[in-house]
């Protein structure tokens, strides 16, 4: 029989290769971007709805204080945290000053959030089962909407969010 436990890093390392690809398959665009120095038309909502999700929330989750033995999850969002990072960081280089302060205005509320979450989660739930299903709620919950629609994400989330990229901000 099987040992259970390298089935379950098999399959976990092979998930997180796949992520993997999954994540850089945006390159092309962001390799476009940086040669013609802009970029266009494309928007940051999804990279930036992605960084708060699977890099930051997924990446807490992981932690041995709220979910113990996870390191592959751990692994592949804290990857993920780096690429989007990038992502987002071009974004920044090749906007306009409208676009960079709604990028900066976005990324605030996300930190302030991400701080509260994890100050309620630490604070309130006091053992690793019950920060995991806090967690695993939230995460489940902004996978649902990230991948349904990042727009929706905006709008039904954060509200400020849609405040935030609309034309009356400033």
């Amino acid at each position: 029989m099987a040992n259970v436990e390298a089935i379950r890093i098999l399959v976990g390392t092979i998930g997180n290769v796949i992520s993997f690809f999954l994540f850089t398959s945006p390159i092309p665009t962001f390799v476009k971007s940086i040669k013609q120095k802009s970029v266009g038309e494309f928007k940051p909502y999804p990279y930036i709805a992605t960084l708060l999700n699977c890099a930051i929330l997924w990446s807490f989750y992981g932690m041995p204080i709220v979910n113990p033995d996870s390191l592959l999850v751990i692994a592949i969002n804290g990857t993920r945290f780096l690429i989007e990072l990038v992502y987002i960081a071009i974004f920044f280089t090749y906007s306009s000053g409208k676009k960079r302060r709604n990028i900066m205005f976005a990324l605030l509320v996300e930190a302030a959030f991400v701080a509260i979450v994890v100050f309620i989660t630490l604070h309130l739930f006091h053992t690793t089962k019950d920060r995991s299903m806090i967690i695993e709620l939230l995460s489940i919950v902004f996978n649902i909407i990230m991948y349904a629609s990042p727009l929706t994400f905006m709008v039904c989330i954060l509200c400020v969010y849609a405040y935030c990229y609309s034309d009356n901000i400033y």
